[in-house]
């Protein structure tokens, strides 16, 4: 989307890029929400999203684990 003025495109929020990763992780994306995010995201606020979901994705995997073994 451009803004209203005509000039670069809007940003994203880290929200917006958290939704990104999450549905990333599924690898269910519709082509225009992929062109979308690859003019507006940030790329920092992917890394850290990416992050965040792994560590979050590791510690339920572990938290699954224990639960099952012990």
């Amino acid at each position: 989307m451009m803004s209203e003025n005509g000039g670069s495109p809007r940003k994203a929020s880290f929200g917006q890029s958290m939704r990104a990763v999450f549905w990333s992780f599924f690898g269910v994306r519709k082509r225009s929400d992929l062109e979308a995010d690859a003019t507006q995201l940030n790329p920092l606020h992917v890394i850290a999203a990416a992050l965040i979901s792994a560590a979050i994705f590791i510690g339920v995997l572990i938290l699954v684990v224990r639960a099952v073994v012990g």
